[in-house]
């Protein structure tokens, strides 16, 4: 079974990350990185990336000739998606077990920052009640 998870970040996470001390931003990209290699190694990785800075977002709607309009950068909002994991797992409780791992990434000094990730299973399909 495929899951997403889904690492969200708080608007002032985004806003405070490059003002941590240079040694804390280097712990929690390499924490990164070895979730990932980890993730690679155990053969449960299909997929990850990183999402830039929501100020760079845009939302895009058809117009009523179906040409894109955009509605200026990303509204706000609490939290921000920040990045995802697509795994391969047996069970959802091994895809809980990997997003607790990715949760505690080092924040400032090192303490776990204990993100909250959403974990949803990939669908393959439409969903049975929609056949």
């Amino acid at each position: 079974m495929k899951y997403i998870l889904m690492m969200n970040c708080p608007k002032t996470g985004y806003d405070t990350f490059g003002a941590w001390p240079k040694k804390d931003i280097q712990a929690h990209i390499a924490f990164m990185h070895g979730l990932n290699k980890g993730f690679r190694e155990s053969g449960v990785f299909v997929s990850a990336e990183g999402l830039a800075d929501p100020k760079q977002a845009k939302v895009v709607r058809a117009g009523k000739d179906g040409a894109p309009v955009t509605d200026g950068v990303f509204p706000e909002a609490k939290e921000y998606l920040a990045g995802y994991w697509i795994v391969d797992v047996e069970s959802p409780e091994q895809a809980y077990a990997l997003a607790a791992r990715a949760s505690a990434a080092p924040g400032p000094g090192g303490a776990p920052m204990n993100m909250p990730i959403e974990v949803r299973q990939v669908m393959s399909g439409p969903p049975d009640e929609l056949l």
